[in-house]
């Protein structure tokens, strides 16, 4: 009867190798392994051919399934090495950390309409969580008076380094400051992860764990539960007879299970140490949990992600794991690759001299063979010339790597998850980690039923695909996509299940239960788009009513202006979508009509803060009318524009930007634009309106106002006439006004307004008298030239 503790450091490619190795000398006739015991179910699918890691096992409860926690695994973690090996031999192989139903049933409920969990609350691979020394220390009552110490000697460079380990509660930390590392993972990686003689190395790290946990006191609840449960695990197996008993566990808890009584015996239960484990576990709430397989990428696997027993490079160590040998030679040669797909030149000559400085940095830092550190300073050296920009690549390809990983068909999934792989499998699509990005024709019915599909999933709340506007845009019949799926849409697929068993019934199913939730007008017209593009006609015809219904009760201007673009939006789909247009025409006039009648009423006696959200609103309206291109709303619109831009008690900033989109849409000339100008910076006005007036004007693009010179002189004579204390007050609203522009904008009109302006510093005037400035002796002298280029005759007068 024997007990064999195997401490290990989850996802570590030299553990999982010296575990392999003492598996095959022990043998043993069950194994255990620290992780969920609900997830027993799940564990033979990992055997299949189907299965290539990384994976994770997924624990949720089914009534709530924001809780969850994820298990990950790769290739070289030892916990997956050594189930393998189990189901390999036929050997029993459980889990026997704390159930999962009992440390979800202790989680805060979550809120109404909450997020789901991160893929990061992972129970089991994290790192411990810090004690909170902040509630331990004890607040000195008032009027105590403390004596002064003598201030400690400074710590040299390894104090501190072990003093850092122990305030952070870092035991790999502690153990490499008492080596005289700097880095723990460095450390690690040398002693551990890349060491060939695995003899007695199990033997080590128990006994270095157990120096540093001396009284095996739990440091919370948590930690106290999860090893009572497992020594009550290994007294199961125990008595059940077995007799080389291997345990797996994480290193810092292999201590506290050394010390389990080894009896045969099943009618020996007793002892102080069985009834306190006992009494830990007595009494705790359960929830009802499901567990799963789905795939996992090496970037969720790294510090990078948060998650919490992450790895700084799980691309490398992957390496460590699959390179028989020569393992500086394959890792540049693999970097070299890699800079050549993105068309560097990267010759083998190139790698030889990398591989070489490598192993002399490794020689001149007395390490038995190179590193991550000494391989990454030689490829940005060699391979990249120095620079550090390629690195980013290695990084992110080669150190970290985008790989994700696969499940068999027959894991256990909900209707949902089934229905959209097999949607994914007629369309030719595939669950992948790294970026793609689409390219689809709606004019062609497998395109079209990707961006179904696509518009489907983000409306329930799954963003796979993401539209990709950048300079190409999104047009009626053309859309660009990038797809990147994360591990944790696995659990948003559970979520969005409760509305359908297929992908098109649950997005019809949460389009009209949003649509009854949303009370707003906007809101629910730019649910509408969204529809239409889903191409859902059942939640259409419901959507539909329920914007009826609110436009017709909805009397805030603001709100019917706002609701246009989107339905706006839904009329230039035209035939690719089938969209019954008839239906959205009627919805927009009545719209456009009461927005129309009720803005001038709206935009009276506004504060400023009114009126730059009634601006934003009538930029909307502008857009959707520039969408539907139609003369009889334009002729309307414009009217009501010159209505407000000379009306008395509306807001500068409204007149101006009434004024700004005549301009552009080439209703004001040069010389009404420059009488327009001249009312509103009159001394009638206050000097904050007529600021918010230019606000309003120079607000867009800055070429058109280039061009209308009276507006420039009409701004220059009314800076000319104010005085210094009005100058000084307006200055500051001004340079708001001009904000907005680039620099090489603003420097074009600094230079209009210095070119208006004669020699003595006055305006210049307009109309021909301007050419009384031309120095025509000057100007003639260039002529004959000019006609000589130009091959023509010139006879001077």
């Amino acid at each position: 009867m024997s007990v064999h503790l195997f401490g290990v450091r989850h996802h570590g490619p030299g553990c999982a190798r010296s575990l392999l190795a003492a598996l095959e000398r022990l043998e043993p006739d069950i194994v255990l392994v620290e992780g969920p015991p609900d997830a027993h179910d799940a564990l033979p699918l990992m055997m299949r051919e189907a299965m290539q890691t990384p994976v994770a096992l997924l624990i949720y409860a089914p009534d709530q399934p924001q809780r969850a926690v994820y298990y990950p695994f790769t290739a070289f973690s030892p916990e997956w090495q050594a189930l393998r090996y189990a189901f390999g031999r036929g050997i029993p192989a459980r889990f026997m950390d704390l159930p999962q139903a009992i440390q979800l049933a202790r989680e805060p409920e979550p809120p109404q309409g909450g997020e789901a969990a991160t893929p990061d609350a992972d129970h089991n691979h994290k790192h411990e969580q810090q004690p909170d020394i902040a509630a331990d220390a004890q607040a000195a009552p008032a009027l105590t008076v403390i004596p002064e110490k003598e201030a400690p000697p400074p710590l040299n460079e390894h104090e501190a380094l072990v003093a850092q380990a122990i305030a952070h509660d870092d035991p790999i930390g502690m153990l490499s400051a008492a080596a005289g590392y700097s880095d723990s993972e460095a450390w690690w990686e040398i002693q551990i992860e890349q060491r060939r003689d695995a003899s007695d190395i199990f033997e080590g790290i128990l006994e270095a764990m157990t120096e540093l946990r001396s009284d095996l006191t739990p440091r919370n609840d948590e930690e106290a539960q999860r090893e009572a449960h497992m020594r009550q695990t290994i007294r199961a197996a125990i008595r059940e007879g077995y007799t080389r008993i291997a345990v797996v566990c994480g290193a810092w808890h292999a201590p506290a299970l050394a010390s389990v009584e080894i009896t045969p015996l099943p009618q020996r239960r007793g002892g102080a140490e069985v009834g306190a484990d006992e009494a830990t576990l007595k009494g705790l709430k359960r929830v009802k949990v499901e567990a799963t397989w789905i795939p996992w990428t090496n970037s969720r696997l790294s510090y990078r992600s948060g998650y919490g027993a992450g790895i700084f490079s799980p691309g490398w160590y992957e390496h460590l794991w699959t390179a028989p040998d020569r393992i500086s030679i394959r890792w540049l040669t693999l970097a070299a690759h890699k800079l050549r797909a993105e068309g560097m030149d990267t010759s083998s000559a190139s790698v030889i001299e990398a591989v070489r400085l490598a192993e002399a940095l490794a020689a001149m830092r007395e390490l038995p063979m190179p590193g991550l550190p000494e391989l990454h300073e030689a490829t940005q050296t060699v391979l990249c010339n120095g620079n550090e920009a390629p690195m980013q690549l290695i990084r992110e390809k080669l150190e970290i790597g985008e790989r994700m990983g696969e499940v068999p068909p027959e894991t256990p999934a909900v209707p949902l998850q089934r229905d959209l792989e097999a949607q994914m499998r007629k369309l030719r699509l595939k669950f992948s980690g790294e970026i793609e990005k689409p390219d689809l024709d709606l004019r062609k019915p497998n395109d079209r039923e990707k961006s179904q599909l696509f518009h489907r999933l983000t409306l329930l709340g799954i963003p796979w695909a993401k539209p990709s506007y950048g300079s190409r845009g999104m047009g009626t019949f053309h859309e660009y996509w990038e797809t990147k799926w994360e591990p944790e849409y696995h659990i948003k697929l559970v979520e969005a299940n409760i509305w359908g068993n297929t992908v098109t019934l649950a997005a019809n199913a949460y389009a009209k239960h949003a649509a009854d939730e949303r009370t707003e007008l906007p809101q629910l017209t730019a649910l509408l788009d969204r529809v239409i593009l889903a191409e859902l006609p059942d939640a259409l015809e419901h959507l539909l009513d329920r914007v009826q219904t609110s436009a017709a009760v909805t009397s805030d201007v603001q709100r019917l202006m706002e609701a246009l673009p989107p339905l706006a939006q839904v009329t230039r789909y035209g035939d690719v979508r089938e969209t019954k247009s008839e239906r959205i025409l009627p919805v927009i006039d009545a719209l456009f009509e009461r927005a129309i009648i009720g803005l001038p009423g709206a935009c009276s006696s506004l504060d400023d803060d009114a009126a730059r959200a009634m601006i934003e609103s009538m930029n909307q309206a502008q857009t959707s009318l520039n969408i539907l291109q139609r003369e009889d709303y334009h002729a309307t619109w414009r009217a009501t524009l010159r209505g407000l831009m000379e009306r008395d008690g509306i807001h500068g900033l409204v007149r101006g930007r009434c004024c700004r989109m005549l301009l552009e849409q080439h209703m004001l000339d040069d010389e009404e634009l420059q009488r327009l100008a001249r009312l509103a910076l009159g001394g009638a006005n206050p000097i904050e309106q007529a600021a918010a007036w230019i606000e309003g004007v120079v607000f867009g693009q800055g070429i058109i106002l280039l061009h209308q010179d009276g507006l420039w002189r009409a701004l220059d004579r009314w800076l000319s006439e104010l005085d210094g204390e009005a100058f000084v007050a307006v200055l500051p609203l001004l340079r708001r006004a001009f904000s907005g522009f680039e620099g090489p904008e603003r420097r074009q009109m600094g230079d209009k307004v210095r070119h208006l302006r004669g020699g003595d510093g006055t305006t210049a005037p307009s109309g021909k008298a301007r050419d009384e400035t031309l120095n025509r002796e000057r100007a003639d002298a260039v002529l004959p030239v000019l006609a000589q280029i130009l091959g023509v005759d010139y006879h001077a007068n």
